[in-house]
């Protein structure tokens, strides 16, 4: 009989392959160390620490990659990706701690901050009046509500306070989680609103929906402090902010003084300008090292980072090319220890890999990146058909779910 692949996707299939097998379930812990192979990339390393982080992991039965020329010293530094299986990690993190020259202590202090959130996956954040936000194992579903006339997915467009109520309402019916207000486009060339304008349309909205009995979480999409301020004092409970605190400094101080949860998102440029040739020489490594440096200054600025959300902002300042790395590498983003959001709905990037599909007929394209976060550990999906995006949700987990 010729032997079959067993794919171990998660430490839930392993316990029940150990069970299913007889094997004594106290070796869990020790097979769980050899799932699977983690590659961490580090950037601009002394040639004697490349050198050495390669011999390093070459003793435990791992690896690393190194330039041809580090060998030989001819180049002063150079990346290095790491391959090995977490106990091979642990211990050369440990073995680290007596090597302090290099720059090594620098990169093992980098690595155990690395190695130990990669196996964060469940995150409890806490709302007003002692709800709870869970995140994980299954993405939860962010349903969108524009209050703008021009938002660039005109289905989304709500004009008046009873039409939001009813498809809020629908929404929640659907099985959304977390619903999403915005009262401003930031579509690639839009131009800002005053802030006037945004509490003019969303604060009516908010205090609509909860006099009406809506009680799932909401989020504010605004990049401005003194609409977020008003609109946590009118029932919102997250503020979604597209510019990390960069467009308006003073959100950092509103977040900090009212504790509550943030979602800081990645955009080169700002909406008007964001599409303007947009160039990256490593765009998921200049990406981890800016939310790095906004979790740093949240933190520095009296931020509970534990209620941070993160989101690589697809189409913000990106071409589909970016888009598409961030996709394919959102494993990479795990190391930060903070939970993923990815907002994908409908946009451009769809379009363009589908042939140039309008913005109305892209709803394939959408589920498939709500199956492919669905498989990849994203924790929020902010779409705009919530029952369609569920669905392929539901089906993932089952998929993952059953124990053979």
């Amino acid at each position: 009989m010729i032997p079959y692949l067993s794919p171990i996707n998660s430490v839930k299939n392993l316990e029940s392959i150990l069970k299913r097998l007889g094997a004594d379930i106290r070796s869990l812990p020790y097979f769980e160390a050899k799932l699977k192979i983690l590659a961490f990339h580090i950037p601009s390393v002394d040639y004697r620490a490349a050198n050495a982080l390669k011999q390093e992991m070459l003793s435990r039965g791992g690896d690393a990659i190194v330039h041809k020329d580090a060998i030989q010293g001819t180049i002063k530094t150079c990346d290095v990706l790491l391959l090995g299986t977490p106990g091979q990690y642990d211990s050369l993190i440990k073995k680290l701690e007596a090597m302090p020259y290099w720059g090594l202590e620098t990169i093992r202090s980098g690595l155990a901050t690395a190695f130990a959130n990669v196996y964060v996956s469940a995150w409890s954040i806490p709302l007003t009046e002692g709800r709870i936000l869970r995140l994980g194992p299954r993405p939860l579903v962010m349903g969108i509500i524009n209050l703008t006339p021009d938002s660039f997915f005109s289905p989304s467009r709500i004009s008046n306070i009873d039409e939001c109520l009813k498809r809020a309402f629908q929404m929640q019916t659907e099985g959304m989680d977390i619903l999403d207000l915005g009262a401003e486009s930031t579509r690639p060339g839009s131009e800002p609103v005053p802030e006037e304008t945004e509490k003019e349309r969303i604060l009516p909205v908010l205090r609509a929906l909860r006099k009406n009995g809506f009680d799932l979480p909401i989020s504010v999409d605004t990049n401005k402090a003194s609409v977020a301020k008003a609109a946590i004092e009118n029932g919102a409970d997250i503020i979604n902010d597209i510019s990390a605190a960069r467009l308006d400094p003073s959100m950092f101080d509103v977040i900090s003084e009212l504790d509550v949860p943030y979602i800081c998102m990645h955009m080169k440029g700002t909406p008007k300008t964001m599409q303007e040739n947009p160039h990256y020489d490593d765009v998921i490594g200049e990406i981890v090292s800016f939310f790095e440096e906004r979790l740093e200054e949240a933190s520095t600025r009296g931020i509970n980072t534990s209620k941070i959300i993160l989101d690589p902002g697809l189409g913000f300042g990106k071409t589909t090319n970016h888009n598409l790395a961030i996709l394919k590498n959102l494993q990479a983003f795990k190391v930060l220890g903070r939970p993923l959001l990815i907002g994908h709905s409908n946009k451009s990037i769809i379009g363009k890999v589908l042939g140039g599909l309008e913005t109305d007929d892209r709803i394939e394209g959408t589920l498939a990146i709500t199956a492919l976060c669905a498989t990849e550990g994203v924790s929020i999906v902010r779409v705009h058909d919530v029952q369609k995006n569920i669905r392929v949700i539901k089906m993932i987990q089952a998929v993952k779910e059953i124990s053979r």
